[in-house]
């Protein structure tokens, strides 16, 4: 099967999940607006406007990136978040009412005014979504310093410490623009990190969002004496890997691909290609044990691997450090709970075997520009060396 069948009946089921949802919303919502009110009649234009913008906002961003498209992905990324609370709660409400159908419990004032009722739910419901949306974008806009502290039990050439800084997933782009990375930015400067590791997914997908907002600038200004170095994640392959790493290292980050770069004669960083390459690239990216023949395992190894799958592998091969992102911990709760069940670790400091890994939620967002059940996060290592 050619890569463009791949992704046409990738993105086909997507559309066809995508809708059903979204009808399923959509038939429960006219079934509470009462007959006959113009609540009635004006309730399937907006929803469909809504349903609607944000495949046109992100297929009119790759004909003409503009204020219009701009407009339509933010209000369709808002709905995205708005979508999964309403199907969440259409669900727990219909699993009530099969229960009291069954087995009724609900109190008469509440059974007897059915109409009523409907409505007032229609409203507690959409209240409540829209106050967790809002609370959830505040969040994205004010990232924490997690500070975590590693010991690695190996001499690093007379160095006794590190203070470095590893983020993920800042998903630079329409909806992570210039004006919050620059706060992001400013923040990591307050660290005063001796090197700052960055664990994929720097940009979304298409760069000229990123161009247009000359966000490469600002990235020039994330600096670290022992300097910034990085990975590809799967938005930059999903964008076009080599525009991706030709943009992020002519603005001063140095992307390691399937490759080691040895620092002040101490420590080793083994950066590898994302595991998607192949799906996106059409080429595989090279296994680990070829990367960690590159290396003197007697030096500590710090790998950076965007997404965290096959962390065993790692340790067994003498890894001391892995860094990953990708997983954003679900980003909107209860999908933690879904990642949780895929990766071995979703999120936060590991031990596997004698390697330590930590694992970012992310410091941007992907999709909606909202974080329910967890906050963004720049990390700062604390890593000591020696026996």
């Amino acid at each position: 099967m050619s890569r463009q069948m791949a992704f046409l009946i990738f993105y086909s089921i997507v559309l066809l999940i995508y809708g059903s949802v979204n009808y399923y919303i959509y038939i429960r919502g006219m079934q509470a607006i009462p007959s006959g009110t113009f609540l009635k009649t004006l309730f399937p234009w907006v929803f469909w406007i809504l349903v609607a913008t944000y495949v046109a906002g992100r297929t009119l961003e790759k004909i003409y990136l503009s204020y219009a498209s701009d407009i339509l992905v933010w209000t369709g990324s808002f709905w995205l978040a708005a979508m999964l609370y309403f199907f969440l709660a259409v669900v727990f409400l219909d699993i009530i009412r099969l229960v009291n159908h069954f087995v009724p419990f609900l109190p008469a004032f509440i059974s007897g005014n059915y109409e009523k009722t409907k409505l007032y739910v229609l409203s507690g419901v959409s209240i409540s979504v829209i106050a967790l949306i809002v609370l959830g974008h505040i969040n994205t806009l004010n990232p924490r310093i997690k500070e975590i502290s590693i010991h690695i039990p190996k001499d690093a050439n007379g160095m006794t410490e590190l203070n470095a800084v590893m983020m993920s997933d800042i998903h630079l782009g329409t909806l992570i623009g210039n004006g919050h990375f620059e706060k992001i930015v400013e923040k990591v400067k307050t660290i005063n990190p001796d090197i700052i590791f960055l664990a994929g997914d720097v940009l979304d997908e298409d760069l000229e969002p990123v161009l247009r907002q000359n966000i490469g600038e600002t990235l020039k200004r994330l600096h670290a004496p022992m300097g910034v170095y990085g990975v590809m994640g799967n938005h930059e392959y999903i964008g076009g890997a080599e525009q991706a790493y030709n943009y992020l290292v002519s603005h001063g980050l140095k992307i390691i691909r399937d490759s080691v770069v040895k620092i002040n004669d101490s420590f080793y960083i083994l950066g590898r290609e994302d595991r998607d390459k192949h799906r996106f690239a059409g080429q595989e990216r090279k296994d680990l044990n070829e990367i960690v023949k590159m290396v003197d395992p007697e030096f500590p190894l710090i790998l950076i691997d965007h997404q965290p799958y096959y962390l065993e592998k790692a340790a067994e091969l003498g890894i001391d450090l892995q860094l990953s992102g990708h997983t954003h911990h679900g980003q909107l709760w209860p999908l933690n709970y879904v990642t949780s069940a895929i990766y071995t670790l979703s999120y936060g400091y590991g031990k596997i075997g004698n390697m330590h890994a930590y694992v970012s939620n992310g410091v941007g967002t992907w999709g909606p520009p909202v974080r329910v059940g967890n906050k963004p996060e720049i990390v700062n290592l604390k890593i000591t060396f020696g026996k």
